[in-house]
């Protein structure tokens, strides 16, 4: 938005900002926030910057965690959901002292980096992604973990668990996993998705078009343009964000859940991607598979070998793995296919214009953090590239059916995907080889990322019994 800082004085002169808020990006992938009086705001704090505890954030222990960040004027927006004038921007983290710099893991630092290798090795000038959002919006939520006492309670007003609803029933209740485009009067949420979309477009995310998803109880979704890897990884951020704040403003709830309800469809996040170079999609040959290059099928390659690995970045949270079930639409069969729901890579039939023939990671949730999961996959595509690792000779496919209703001598010879987030994690820890490249990612903090989503997401999970235990085992 800004080239300098001159024109960001004069701007909140001009639109009577009062304050300068900045979002930093914790190690899981949200935003916190420190906020300043305009008049604070200085050159210098776009060199020195704002010093904070990382080990707050995930980044580092307790007797080593100060860091600063500095915030990248390019980002700037006015927030719309801070009731007093109120400019955001985006900040970079560094470390501080005598190796004082950009520290190696902050996470917007990562996509430079993997953009940086993939250009240094001449494979390409962009890398361009479209994620697909998918969310819940709820009227009501409440959950409690004590000792005694484990309890979620779930209401939304169009969902058909409502059709003796006494209160403000009229009759149009979503079909059980049968809302896909749903229209309206069912879909409550129609103008809901509308502001978010315009409030996307306001901020600079273009927005591809939004709709009703298959989940009867408010699942939407929403689908950008695609877009270079880092400003599509900070549009990610901007429209959970936007997803969330909107929601609440019109008293809603949202959530980015891989599966908050039980017998529901789940949440994911389809990754779409193609690169380019010299301005061309180097995805695009009208003589392949598909219409894919050899190019496309080796980055295919790449993503399909290390797939298992991948799920500690791109699927991060005990839940994503209740998505993650054989015989839906949640992809678990690492394999490749046209227009195939059920394969981990799916190549849209739909796309016929060269310049956008690309394919989609489809096991990904928004529970990931943007920025580690779009450059892991960027990095494993790469691997592809430079190792020429062919999908077709490896027996990932393609699979242009139904991988579940092949024989099961024939379904056994795919491999599966992880079925826990420790069993991702671990599978992280034995191939990551391919992610140290151009040091983009380090030993130390993949180790780090290992150990605490361990430490605070698969331990604090395995002890909590849950009700569905007490049906089964609390008569033996």
């Amino acid at each position: 938005m800004f080239k300098n800082f001159q024109e960001i004085k004069t701007f909140i002169k001009e639109n009577d900002i009062k304050m300068i808020d900045f979002k930093v990006l914790t190690l899981p992938g949200r935003w916190n926030h420190l906020a300043i009086p305009a008049e604070r705001l200085t050159e210098k704090t776009f060199t020195d910057g704002i010093g904070f505890d990382g080990s707050s954030y995930g980044y580092s222990t307790i007797e080593n965690s100060d860091m600063c960040f500095i915030p990248d004027m390019s980002t700037s927006f006015v927030d719309p959901y801070c009731k007093i004038p109120t400019l955001s921007m985006i900040a970079n983290i560094y470390t501080i002292g005598k190796n004082a710099g950009r520290f190696s893991g902050d996470p917007r630092y990562i996509t430079e980096k993997a953009v940086k290798y993939m250009k240094d090795k001449n494979i390409a000038d962009e890398y361009i992604i479209g994620p697909e959002f998918e969310f819940y919006i709820f009227d009501h939520v409440n959950f409690e973990v004590q000792h005694h006492h484990q309890e979620v309670f779930i209401n939304s007003r169009q969902a058909p668990w409502n059709s003796n609803d006494k209160d403000e029933n009229f009759g149009y209740k979503a079909p059980f996993q049968k809302a896909y485009h749903l229209g309206l009067p069912y879909d409550l949420n129609n103008d809901l998705r509308s502001a978010m979309t315009l409030r996307l477009q306001e901020m600079g995310v273009d927005v591809k078009y939004h709709h009703h998803e298959v989940g009867a109880a408010g699942q939407l979704e929403i689908e950008v343009e695609l877009g270079e890897l880092n400003k599509m990884a900070d549009a990610t951020m901007m429209a959970k964000y936007v997803t969330k704040n909107e929601a609440v403003r019109h008293g809603k709830t949202a959530t980015f859940m891989p599966k908050p309800l039980y017998g529901e469809a789940g949440s994911g996040m389809h990754v779409h991607m193609l690169l380019r170079k010299d301005g061309k999609n180097m995805f695009y040959s009208k003589d392949g598979y598909s219409n894919l290059s050899k190019e496309a099928l080796y980055f295919i390659g790449g993503i399909l070998k290390h797939s298992k690995a991948l799920l500690g970045f791109t699927n991060p949270s005990t839940n994503s793995y209740k998505r993650l079930v054989p015989g839906f639409e949640a992809p678990v069969s690492i394999c490749f296919a046209t227009g195939n729901r059920s394969s981990v890579i799916r190549i849209p039939g739909y796309v016929k214009d060269p310049s956008k023939r690309r394919f989609e990671f489809r096991p990904s949730d928004a529970t990931a953090n943007p920025y580690l999961a779009y450059s892991a996959l960027l990095m494993a595509g790469i691997d592809g590239i430079e190792n020429k690792i062919d999908p077709t000779k490896e027996g990932y496919g393609p699979y242009d059916v139904n991988v579940f209703n092949l024989p099961k001598e024939e379904q056994e010879k795919i491999e599966s995907l992880p079925k826990s987030l420790d069993e991702a994690l671990e599978e992280l820890r034995k191939d990551h080889e391919f992610l140290l490249k151009g040091e983009v990612f380090d030993e130390h903090f993949i180790n780090n990322w290992i150990n605490y989503k361990f430490e605070n997401d698969v331990k604090k999970i395995i002890p909590v019994p849950c009700p569905a235990e007490f049906a089964l085992y609390y008569d033996l």
